[in-house]
C-alpha cells in the first residue's frame, strides 16, 4: 500500500481491512503520519509472516531542513532552535559518508519504543525524558544527495530499526546547524519495490469498478514476504514430517540461517524454517493446511 500523508499507519490498515472485508489484518512497520509510501499490509494467514518484513531492509527518500531543530525531529514538532546554515553541498556529502556502515543511534523520545511498557512518545508528550540505550543499525547506501538552499534531499537504504529522524538530527549535529525531516517517503520494504504500491483511493476505485474480484487480483502470495530468502525444496516425506513440527533433512539447504520451504512435487509454499547445527531444518512458522 502507498500510505498518504497525514494518515496513521493503523488508520490506513483499518481502511484496507474494511475494503477487503478481512477478518484479520496487520501491517509490517509503522510510518509516521507525515511519511508516505510503502506500507505492506497482510491479511489472514499472511499475518503470521509480517514479522519477517518488520526485520527487512528499507529504502527511503528524505527531505531535511537544515538550520532548524524541532522537538520531534520532524515538521510536526515545535521548533526548539534555529541556526544559520553555512555549509556547501560537498561538506554535506562528506558528512553523510560518516554514517555509512554500522552506526549507533539513540532513539528519539518521540519513537514508539516502549519504556516499562509505555511508548516513549507518550512519555515525551507528558514532558518526561528517559535515558535510551543506543542501538546498532546499518546504513547500506546513501545516494542522490542534493542541497538546495537549506533543504537537503537524499535516498537511504538501511537496516531494520533505523530512525531516519535520528539520522537527520545526527547529521545536523555534525554540520553544526541542526536539522529535521520535512518530508519522508518509504520506497521499498524487503522484497517489495516502489512499483507495487497502490493508494487507498486507487484501491477504492478498483473495487467500485470490479468488486472484490478486482482488488483480490492485487493480493500477492504468502511466499513473497520471504522471496529474498534461500529456498529449500523438500520431498513429500520430509514435507509431511515438517508439518508435524519435526526437523527434517534436505540436500539443497544452506549451512546456516533461515530459509523458505517448499514441497518440491507441488511447488507449495510450506513456511519458513531455520537450519540447525546438525544440518536439519526446524520449522519456525508454517502455513496452515
Amino acid at each position: 500500500m502507498d500510505k498518504a500523508d497525514g494518515v496513521t499507519s493503523n488508520g490506513a490498515l483499518q481502511m484496507a481491512k474494511r475494503m477487503f472485508a478481512a477478518a484479520k489484518a496487520g501491517h509490517t512497520g509503522s510510518l509516521d503520519p507525515l511519511a508516505t509510501g510503502m506500507l505492506p499490509v497482510c491479511f489472514g494467514e499472511a499475518t503470521k509472516f509480517s514479522q519477517f518484513l518488520l526485520d527487512a531492509d528499507k529504502r527511503y527518500r528524505v527531505t531535511a531542513r537544515l538550520g532548524v531543530t524541532t522537538e520531534t525531529g520532524d515538521a510536526d514538532g515545535e521548533v526548539v532552535e534555529t541556526r544559520p546554515v553555512s555549509v556547501t553541498e560537498a561538506q554535506v556529502l562528506t558528512a553523510l559518508d560518516r554514517f555509512l556502515g554500522e552506526i549507533e543511534q539513540v532513539p528519539s523520545m518521540y519513537s514508539a519504543i516502549k519504556h516499562n511498557g509505555t511508548p516513549l512518545y507518550k512519555l515525551a508528550r507528558e514532558g518526561i525524558t528517559v535515558e535510551r540505550a543506543p542501538r546498532r543499525v546499518t546504513i547500506h547506501e546513501i545516494r542522490e544527495a542534493r542541497l538546495d538552499g537549506e533543504d537537503l534531499t537524499f535516498e537511504v537504504a538501511c537496516s531494520k530499526g533505523t530512525y531516519v529522524r535520528s539520522l537527520v538530527e545526527d547529521l545536523g549535529a555534525v554540520l553544526g546547524c541542526g536539522g529535521h525531516v520535512i518530508a519522508l517517503r518509504r520506497l521499498s520494504a524487503g522484497p517489495y519495490p516502489e512499483e507495487r504500491m497502490i493508494t487507498l483511493e486507487q484501491l477504492g476505485l478498483l473495487k467500485e469498478q470490479g468488486g472484490f474480484e478486482a482488488i483480490d487480483d492485487l493480493l500477492l502470495p504468502l511466499s513473497t514476504s520471504v522471496a529474498d530468502w534461500p529456498r529449500v525444496n523438500l520431498g513429500d516425506n520430509a514435507a509431511y514430517y515438517l508439518r508435524q513440527g519435526q526437523p527434517v533433512m534436505a540436500s539443497d539447504r544452506p549451512a546456516e540461517g533461515w530459509v523458505s520451504l517448499y514441497q518440491a512435487s507441488t511447488e507449495q509454499f510450506l513456511g519458513v524454517g531455520e537450519v540447525l547445527e546438525d544440518g536439519r531444518i526446524a520449522p519456525r512458522r508454517l502455513v496452515s493446511e
